[in-house]
């Protein structure tokens, strides 16, 4: 199937029952997820990994791999939110044109499930996690591993950055709360 999944021992020792939050890093090849919920100990991971599609199957074939794991991986976790990074556009228009069409992918099945969807950009990401919009993926996973209580840093660096996504949502969310918003 190709999902490398992760699921965080917390979740079984205590971890209350709040609304889960889904951060997706897309792509073609891998495409990061991670969800997170919050505690009475703050945000808590409850799993993270990656959705992989083979290089050498067609793009049509990729991305119906792609929707169908996260069918299955809405199906089994039950987020009741979702946030994607925005496309970023690269010099490689080229990757940017795949990873726009498994964005494409990945809001059609966050739609199919009936989540709220919020999209960010990667300096708004790295702003709320880090506190300076160009921190490197370095930094992004040093901080990831800090909010979260992780005991090492979480690899790889496309499920790092999908756990960070969900962690700037559940900022903003809180953010427009207490600003009377939502």
């Amino acid at each position: 199937m190709g999902r490398a999944d992760r699921a965080i021992s917390s979740m079984a020792s205590g971890v209350n029952r709040q609304p889960i939050t889904l951060g997706i890093d897309p792509g073609t090849a891998r495409t990061g997820y991670g969800l997170v919920n919050e505690s009475d100990r703050g945000i808590v991971a409850i799993a993270y990994g990656v959705l992989t599609t083979p290089a050498d199957w067609s793009l049509p074939r990729r991305m119906q791999s792609l929707h169908e794991q996260l069918q299955e991986l809405i199906a089994l976790h039950g987020p009741s939110t979702a946030a994607v990074e925005k496309l970023f556009f690269q010099k490689n228009v080229r990757t940017a044109m795949s990873v726009g069409q498994a964005r494409g992918v990945i809001l059609l099945a966050l739609a199919e499930a009936g989540l709220e969807v919020s999209e960010y950009s990667p300096r708004e990401v790295k702003l709320a996690v880090a506190g300076y919009g160009a921190a490197d993926k370095r930094q992004i996973q040093d901080m990831v591993r800090c909010l979260l209580g992780l005991a090492q840093r979480p690899e790889p660096d496309d499920a790092a950055d999908a756990l960070a996504i969900a962690i700037c949502h559940l900022h903003s969310s809180q953010l427009l709360r207490l600003a009377g918003e939502r």
